[in-house]
């Protein structure tokens, strides 16, 4: 896509999309309570033992999760991934053993009315979700529920899907996008020997944060222009689109701020929040 019609996309989407949403919203049947603007979070997840385990990380997740009382929680997860179409998981409950955690079926129907997604009745947290879920919120005494990342649609459908998500921030929704800025796992098992992070890896994942820190979402979109260091620490998309879900929902003005920062081999394990 050329930057000019990309950037001309991005100014004009938010009112396009976000207006229509909101109204669509507000006349639901089922609307949700207004709520003071949640924010968003991105997390990148690296917890998948059995039991979870008390780090700086995981004790990162924790911290965040108690800053805020979401009436439901929407993780976008990169092990969620789907071709040709979009989807919100609907159960009343999930037989996740790792999470136990009821569904937000409520809060799917409101997303299938924002942005003309399918529904999912039969599919239970990946552990793109629970990992971060039992840090997030660890008494499951929160509804969640997960959507879909279509990987046959453009990138910028995938910003107007965000913007269509965002009316939920004023609904009691907490927005989480679980994947990792920096993710390359067959690299990071050759270096077995040492924790020690590749030049590349650093190199990328400080030029990614200084592009959310200065909300260059033209940037972030066309990270592949960085070349070789863009194809090691991105070989594929899956883990970091959730990011640029995170970045396509901050409105003008809203802080970031980074809540944790690692990078280990080929792998980033960043951490913010929007708003």
């Amino acid at each position: 896509m050329h930057r000019k019609r990309f950037l001309s996309l991005m100014a004009v989407l938010p009112l396009l999309k976000t207006a229509r949403g909101v109204e669509k919203l507000l006349h639901h049947p089922n609307a949700l309570a207004e709520s003071d603007k949640m924010p968003v979070f991105f997390v990148g997840h690296q917890d998948f033992s059995l039991s979870p385990h008390i780090t700086p990380f995981t004790q990162c997740l924790r911290d965040m999760g108690s800053s805020v009382k979401p009436t439901a929680i929407l993780v976008i997860s990169a092990h969620w991934l789907t071709l040709g179409n979009t989807y919100v998981n609907i159960s009343e409950k999930f037989d996740t053993p790792e999470y136990p955690a009821h569904g937000a079926p409520q809060t799917a129907a409101l997303i299938k009315t924002l942005a003309h997604v399918s529904d999912e009745p039969a599919r239970d947290l990946d552990h793109g979700a629970w990992s971060v879920l039992r840090h997030l919120a660890p008494n499951a005494d929160i509804p969640v529920l997960e959507m879909s990342i279509d990987m046959e649609m453009p990138l910028d459908q995938h910003y107007q899907l965000a913007r269509q998500l965002s009316a939920l921030r004023r609904r009691g929704v907490l927005i989480v996008g679980s994947g990792n800025i920096v993710h390359n796992l067959e690299l990071t098992a050759l270096r077995f020997w040492t924790e020690k992070p590749f030049d590349w890896a650093l190199e990328f994942e400080s030029w990614a944060r200084s592009r959310i820190e200065n909300r260059d979402l033209s940037g972030l979109f066309q990270y592949y222009k960085l070349g070789k260091v863009a194809r090691y620490a991105v070989p594929t998309m899956d883990h970091y689109l959730p990011m640029l879900y995170c970045m396509s929902l901050c409105d003008p003005g809203e802080p970031i701020v980074f809540t944790h920062e690692e990078v280990v081999k080929g792998m980033a394990f960043t951490c913010f929040r929007v708003g």
